[in-house]
């Protein structure tokens, strides 16, 4: 057996016995080896493998399915340009502590710096952004021991097991010729079948009982399990919970309208907050953190405290000892939640099929998971509040645009063949226009790679409707604001998804949408135009009817 291919099968080999279940590859010739170890584990059962065309789909693919899996999964590129089209993917990965392991084939030493064929310099091209880099150097026979213990190390790595701060992980490896395969036994690896290291994970615990009972809990983009233990203690505790989407946790009814009410923070501003998970998507929500007098961060690997209040930072969420609570804090909040819900739903009720109603009709018709993108869709589902029973994903690492169809891709792929229903229900992504077409190319799936039943609702206001909430979007800034912030691009969806051979409707009624939403099974595309100066105006109208709402 050659070289390249005794390390190629050996790393595949060991990911599996270290949990690995799913893997994705870019196609490539420097790649060969891995593409054929991986092809070989594909046929035998031992693993899933997805193939895709394009490097920047593939990555984002891989960081869908290990978000929904919450497993490191393995994405495989060539070398050259095809490893920096990874680069999105992998400061997705880093900001959301998901666990990605980045697999680059490269040239080996002597044809480094020397002009040969794609041949760029990999060495720590993601920079600070992965939690361990290695290069693997030329493989060598009798190297087995050697490969097998990184392979370990760098799952390890990946899945904060020592940590508690998983994330990326990049492995470089540099094949010589020849890359096809020959002949030969796979070295051993251990007799019962499991991983050459066995790997514990780290159990940080703090117990404190001297939270204050008027304490506010801020619950941002987390994991599950994180997710499980805050709304076990706040409900414990009698506590609000100011909760994002893409929390897990169910918080205070149209807290983000609620917290804009010129005065009512003021009023009812908590002694302590306690923050868990990144909590990026509201300013009022910032502006909650920035103005309690005491801030503690509950972190695991990571310390989210944009405002720089947090007096303390605990390893995890608190085993808060057992007392008495105010029985008047958390109806204070959930009254005014109330309030404002009521509020909110008289002026959707007149706003036609809106943005929010959009989102809310979404959330309404989910059952298991929804995937949500960045920019206005994840803001808007931040006023329709959570669903019992279903799972909120969202890139909130970098909370870019990058890459969400191919995440949601994945991230369905992954949940489905977990939850083993059959048939699988119907997964759904909310998504903006820019950020539908921003990753249209993961539409481009080869006939014989698994689909998902996967349900992408496309909010088509033709441009940026974001930016028309903020500043730029102030009248003073109107002559330049279409074209440098609105970005206008009349796109049409529907010959898009015809290219693709993707399943296409668009609606116009909240009727029309409730009957696409109802239809399951397969891929499919429900585009809902919309008005971004419209958007503009219900928000404002939105906020005056909270603010008299709750005084």
């Amino acid at each position: 057996m050659n070289p390249s291919t005794a390390l190629a099968r050996v790393l595949v080999d060991e990911l599996v016995r270290g949990g690995v279940t799913e893997a994705v590859l870019s196609p490539g010739s420097r790649s060969a080896p891995l593409a054929f170890a991986l092809s070989a584990a594909d046929r035998e059962g031992r693993i899933r493998l997805h193939v895709r065309i394009d490097e920047r789909s593939a990555g984002f693919l891989a960081l869908g399915l290990a978000k929904a899996s919450g497993r490191p999964v393995p994405v495989v590129t060539t070398s050259g340009t095809a490893t920096a089209n990874l680069h999105p993917a992998v400061l997705e990965a880093s900001h959301a502590r998901t666990p990605l392991l980045v697999v680059t084939a490269d040239r080996p030493p002597e044809l480094r710096g020397t002009g040969a064929n794609q041949t760029v310099d990999q060495v720590k091209l993601y920079g600070g952004a992965v939690r361990l880099f290695v290069e693997v150097g030329a493989p060598e026979l009798g190297q087995d021991a050697y490969w097998r213990g990184l392979t370990c190390r760098a799952l390890s790595v990946a899945a904060g097991d020592l940590s508690a701060d998983p994330g990326p992980v990049h492995l470089n490896l540099a094949f010589r010729e020849p890359l096809v395969p020959v002949d030969g036994d796979l070295a051993p690896g251990r007799e019962d079948g499991g991983p050459w290291t066995s790997r514990e994970s780290a159990r940080p615990g703090t117990s404190v009982d001297d939270f204050p009972d008027r304490t506010v809990v801020v619950v941002g983009d987390t994991d599950v399990d994180t997710a499980r233990s805050v709304a076990l203690l706040a409900g414990a505790r009698g506590w609000p919970v100011v909760a994002e989407p893409s929390s897990g946790v169910q918080g205070i009814d149209a807290v983000e309208l609620l917290l804009g009410v010129p005065g009512w923070l003021e009023r009812h501003l908590p002694d302590r907050v306690l923050v868990v998970g990144r909590h990026t998507l509201s300013r009022a929500v910032g502006r909650l953190v920035a103005s309690a007098p005491s801030c503690v961060v509950a972190t695991a690997g990571t310390w989210p405290d944009p405002a720089h209040r947090a007096s303390r930072i605990l390893a995890s969420v608190p085993v808060v000892a057992a007392r008495g609570s105010d029985p008047t804090w958390l109806p204070l909040w959930e009254n005014a939640g109330e309030a404002a819900r009521e509020a909110v739903e008289i002026v959707l009720g007149a706003s036609g099929l809106s943005e929010p109603v959009v989102a809310a009709e979404v959330i309404a018709t989910a059952q298991d998971l929804l995937v949500v993108g960045s920019s206005k869709p994840v803001r808007d589902l931040f006023l329709a509040g959570a669903k019992p029973g279903v799972r909120v994903l969202a890139n909130r690492g970098a909370a870019g645009i990058d890459g969400v169809v191919s995440t949601a891709m994945g991230a369905a792929l992954a949940h489905q063949r977990e939850t083993s229903r059959t048939p699988a229900t119907q997964a759904f992504a909310l998504l903006g226009d820019l950020t539908f077409l921003h990753d249209s190319n993961g539409l481009v799936i080869g006939p014989e790679e698994p689909r998902p039943d996967l349900t992408f609702v496309v909010v088509n206001n033709d441009g940026g409707a974001i930016f028309g909430l903020l500043e730029q979007g102030r009248p003073e800034y109107a002559e330049a604001f279409e074209r440098v912030f609105g970005t206008p691009h009349h796109a049409d969806l529907e010959s898009l998804c015809a290219a693709t051979r993707t399943s296409y409707r668009r609606v116009g009624t909240r009727e029309e949408l409730a009957e696409a939403l109802s239809e399951t099974g397969g891929l499919r595309v429900v585009e809902v135009p919309t008005d971004r100066t419209d958007a503009v105006a219900l928000d404002a109208r939105l906020r005056d009817a909270v603010a008299l709402a709750v005084g």
